[in-house]
Order: C-alpha cells, then structure tokens, then sequence
C-alpha cells in the first residue's frame, strides 16, 4: 500500500512543482492536493474516513483563507497522531515558531529547494 501525502499550498505550480519531483525522484506516494485551509481541514478529514489517513501533510503558511498555522491546529485537533510538516518561505520567522506551537513536527525552509524537500520526504517515508 503506497503512503498518502496531503499537500496544503494555494499556489497549483508550486504543487505541480513537488509533485513532478517526487516523481523524478523515483517516490510513489499517493498525492492528495488543497488549495486552502478549509479544503485542507476538509480532504484530512474525509481521508480518515475512506482509511487512507495521510501519513504526512505539507502546510504552506500563507493561504488565502485560514493560515497554515490554524489549519495545522484544526488537524492535529482532529487527529493527535497527525505529521505536519511546514514547506515555506517564512523560515526563521515567527510564523515557523507558531507552526511548530500548532502542532507541526518540522519546518523546512524553501531555501532549501526541491533537494531539501525531497530529502526530507526521503527521510519521513524511509525511502
């Protein structure tokens, strides 16, 4: 059974961005997309009820309706065992401590390109 990825980021380039990486890079997750907090909250939870629990969520910080820091709180309080990580360009900011406070297990900084991201995904999935 292949592991479920959510991502939560408005920017549909940026999704298509990491998802034709991971691609590239040879992992075969089970991608789900949102565009926002909401449609984030929303496919977590109706995920749950197919059983296909995403085994890690990618929250943006910067939605165009509830931030990635609520979202990440509504989440973890729907599910305690939840796994986000944040995958943003505010990095060494306040917004990446609140994500952290929310819930999120780590941060990892734009900067650190799709090489980073895809490490880390790397290291989650054990891959």
């Amino acid at each position: 059974m292949k592991s479920v990825l959510l991502i939560v980021e408005d920017e549909k380039e940026m999704q298509e961005l990491m998802k034709r990486y991971m691609a590239k890079e040879g992992l075969k997750l089970e991608v789900y997309s949102a565009y926002n907090g909401k449609e984030g909250i929303e496919k977590y939870k109706q995920l749950m009820e197919k059983g296909k629990k995403p085994d890690l969520v990618i929250m943006d910080l910067k939605l165009p309706d509830i931030d990635g820091v609520e979202t990440t709180k509504k989440i973890v309080e729907m599910d305690k065992d939840a796994n986000v990580y944040g995958f943003t360009a505010f990095f060494g900011t306040d917004w990446a401590e609140k994500l952290i406070e929310a819930g999120a297990k780590k941060v990892i900084p734009r900067y650190a390109g799709f090489d980073g991201f895809v490490r880390e995904l790397k290291e989650f999935f054990k891959l």
